[in-house]
């Protein structure tokens, strides 16, 4: 059997902490900064893509159909990145465990930036058909399995770093990218859909972001590259905290914490696309409110979220992050009730929907990646983590834009809202039956 707790570096990575190590080693704030920009890109790319699913597909892509069901096939296949992405885990676990940590991060962030770069080259359904459809899901794909190859085990070198007392602050800096990505990748379509014409719009200027996404991708490969490869990084593998394991073994042996572990976080991994993709989606399908302002709105609600997940660590430090999950838990399910139907409630509703909603997400959010490794044993944290959180995202959030559409278009808002409900329960159940994951993130 295949030794979970072989090292695994290769030549690159030796020549790389050599090199870091004749210009001194890199402090935590570095670390933290590098996690920081590392998360941004990813869900810069997430973000990125989310908008144009809205957008810009429905007509390029699906102009056959009516502006609701193209919206829904985007948004079917803005799902396959979430299928695809334990896919990506498999593959890339193995390059990690024979090639080491940064060979798999390069070829990871080179398909994560290539796969984006070439959506910005897509050609419409007028020009080639049915085949616009079947490349924009095959670079969806494409970004799922480089997804699965971008987990570097960062959170959990954060949380094992943590001083006594200050795991939560550590646990929630990986999470401070999700508001990020969205502020920026918001304003940049806000500013090229206000500059331009529709037909320009439609015609080039979406395809800017996808350029620059790419180019976030490298600068963000660097970052991590510096990090992976330091003594200290080094170190938590050779002491056998952070090691690639066999897949397979992994889920043999870990299967319940994986699967309980991927629970816990549900509430706030359904209310992130909640406040995220499905609101513009639904304003954009059936208000007259102007998209380009509606971005403007999901920026200040992403300036709530940062401030919350903030808040979130110093809070979790406090209380314990498994009692905030259940009170975070608790407080989205009461947002399921009401909130929603503020998104036909005009400005004031729209803006109070977005910061209760982000405040809320920011709290919850704040805290998800230390509840994904914090039931795991130090043999299997690594690969496990990656696989507990390829499992979150796809049942919690993989189809979330996709069924609360299609609920609050059939049913109305209110149904959407029994979506995210069902969120909330899930949390609660994991956190209630699970009493080795409870006594572990307390």
């Amino acid at each position: 059997m295949t030794n979970p707790a072989a090292p695994s570096f290769s030549p690159s990575d030796r020549d790389a902490r050599t090199t870091i190590a004749r210009h001194g080693e890199i402090a935590p704030g570095e670390i933290a900064i590098g996690v920081i920009i590392g998360r941004t890109s990813e869900f810069f790319d997430f973000f990125v893509y989310a908008i144009a699913s809205v957008l810009v597909f429905p007509v390029l892509v699906f102009p056959f159909v009516d502006r609701l069901t193209g919206t829904l096939y985007s948004f079917a296949i803005f799902a396959l990145a979430f299928v695809a992405r334990p896919i990506g885990s498999f593959i890339f676990m193995a390059v990690d465990r024979a090639h080491g940590r940064g060979v798999k991060l390069t070829i990871a962030l080179f398909l994560l930036g290539g796969s984006t770069a070439a959506i910005a080259f897509l050609p419409g359904h007028a020009q080639i058909g049915a085949a616009s459809a079947l490349l924009l899901a095959l670079f969806r794909m494409g970004q799922g399995v480089a997804l699965g190859g971008t987990w570097d085990g960062l959170a959990s070198l954060l949380a094992l770093n943590a001083p006594e007392g200050k795991r939560g602050w550590y646990a929630m800096i990986p999470q401070l990218g999700a508001p990020i990505g969205l502020m920026v990748a918001s304003a940049l379509f806000a500013f090229l859909a206000s500059s331009l014409s529709a037909e320009d719009f439609l015609d080039w200027g979406w395809r800017y972001p996808f350029f620059v996404a790419f180019a976030i991708n490298v600068v963000a490969l660097f970052a991590r590259l510096r990090i992976v490869s330091t003594p200290a990084y080094a170190q938590l593998f050779e002491s056998r905290e952070l090691q690639p394991s066999p897949v397979l073994e992994t889920v043999r042996r870990q299967g319940r914490n994986i699967v309980i572990g991927a629970f816990a976080p549900l509430a706030s991994f359904a209310l992130f696309h909640m406040v995220t993709v499905f609101p513009l989606s639904w304003v954009f399908l059936f208000t007259r409110q102007n998209p380009t302002r509606f971005l403007v709105i999901e920026i200040i609600g992403a300036a709530v979220g940062v401030l919350a997940v903030l808040a979130s660590g110093l809070i979790a430090d406090r209380v314990g992050r498994r009692y905030l999950l259940g009170v975070s838990a608790a407080a989205i399910a009461v947002f399921s009730g009401f909130a929603p139907q503020l998104l036909d409630g005009g400005d004031i509703g729209e803006v109070a929907f977005m910061v209760i909603g982000f405040a809320i997400l920011g709290l919850a959010f704040g805290q998800s990646s230390g509840t994904v490794s914090s039931n795991l044993p130090s043999a299997y944290r690594y690969t496990g983590a990656a696989l507990t959180s390829d499992l979150a995202w796809l049942v919690g959030a993989g189809f979330a834009p996709l069924a609360a559409l299609v609920l609050a278009s059939q049913f109305g808002l209110i149904a959407a809202g029994g979506y995210l409900l069902s969120g909330a329960v899930g949390t609660l159940a994991a956190l209630g039956i699970n009493k080795e994951l409870a006594g572990k993130i307390s």
